[in-house]
């Protein structure tokens, strides 16, 4: 197994999709774990005809009915009973808000204690064999500064990919993220012939490595209640303040209202946005949908698929961020079916 994980935005499934296209990943099973109620990475994951992709919404590190473990027993299940193709390896794709102590403590030797056949299953069939993290070398910074996980993502990686290098203005600062983790091998992932193919780990994963405060947390975790995490938890709220905010409709929407939503969303500070990303299906061509993506408040260019990814052909869209104002958002959204979206929606 492969854990890949990466702040929100950071560029795990563009990433994910480079791997995929190597031949030689090959019988290779994909576990998506999104933060929120909807997916929509799950559908932006091009696994080929000899893969297998699954999804896990809320949050593997703290979800009692999607953990890690629970996925992984479903995908050996599946396997088994010849419901899904033969794999040789797996790649975990967390939510980008994923803490990886608890995971990577439920997967290697002598971590979080098997309860149960299934956990023992678990243990027999699958190894983590390396942990990839993206960095998202524009906004990574502040990310680091305001949120913890992103730091424990770092400090737990093998390899740190940095993304979004042509966006800088001068070279990433690579010394800043080697002080944080000195084992990490650091791989700029725009350069031209970024291959990464070889990233992918063949040996057992070794805290020993990574940096001191590594080897506290999964002592950590080996300490708590092993039942803190077995708690009905809502998957679209992380912690006091960080809240994912699904959106749906069923109609083809017009596409200059979208735009405009999308530009008011990201542009208007009061929207405390961290990450956005959606699927649209547009008046003009409702059989290429439209794909959005935003972090914080770049919104990057939009683009079209030559064709939907599975029969569900609605707009689907999930907000992330730190205090959202819901009300104001979803009014925003339900008056595209109007095509009238405004621009003064927020108030202090």
């Amino acid at each position: 197994m492969t854990l890949l994980t990466g702040f929100l935005g950071s560029g795990k499934t563009t990433l994910l999709n480079s791997l995929l296209a190597d031949d030689r990943m090959r019988d290779t099973a994909v576990i998506v774990n999104e933060f929120g109620s909807i997916s929509i990475d799950h559908d932006l994951v091009h696994i080929g005809r000899e893969g297998y992709a699954m999804t896990s919404t809320g949050c593997l590190c703290c979800t009692a009915l999607s953990d890690v473990r629970t996925s992984l027993y479903e995908l050996y299940e599946a396997c088994r009973k010849k419901e899904i193709p033969d794999f040789k390896r797996v790649v975990i794709e967390t939510t980008g808000l994923a803490d990886p102590a608890p995971i990577i403590n439920s997967l290697i030797p002598g971590g979080a204690p098997a309860f149960g056949m299934r956990d023992h299953i678990v243990a027999r069939a699958f190894q983590l064999t390396g942990v990839i993290t993206t960095f998202d070398a524009e906004n990574g910074g502040g990310n680091i500064q305001e949120h913890f996980e992103c730091w424990k993502q770092l400090a737990f990686a093998d390899h740190i990919v940095l993304t979004k290098t042509d966006l800088l203005s001068g070279p990433p600062k690579e010394a800043e993220l080697k002080m944080l983790n000195p084992s990490a091998s650091l791989h700029d992932g725009q350069k031209d012939g970024f291959n990464p193919y070889p990233l992918i780990g063949r040996k057992p994963y070794s805290a020993v490595d990574k940096p001191e405060d590594v080897i506290g947390w999964i002592a950590m975790e080996r300490f708590s209640d092993p039942h803190m995490h077995s708690h009905d938890h809502d998957p679209n709220r992380h912690g006091a303040d960080i809240t994912a905010l699904p959106l749906t409709h069923e109609e083809p929407l017009d596409p200059a209202a979208v735009n405009r939503f999308l530009e008011t969303i990201t542009s208007h500070p009061d929207a405390k946005l961290l990450r956005l990303k959606g699927i649209f299906a547009l008046t003009d061509d409702p059989s290429k949908p439209l794909v959005a993506h935003a972090v914080q408040h770049r919104l990057y260019p939009t683009y079209r698929l030559d064709h939907w990814p599975d029969a569900d052909q609605s707009n689907r869209m999930i907000l992330i961020g730190k205090n959202l104002p819901i009300e104001p958002i979803t009014e925003l959204f339900n008056a595209l079916k109007s095509k009238q979206p405004k621009r003064r929606w927020f108030s202090k």
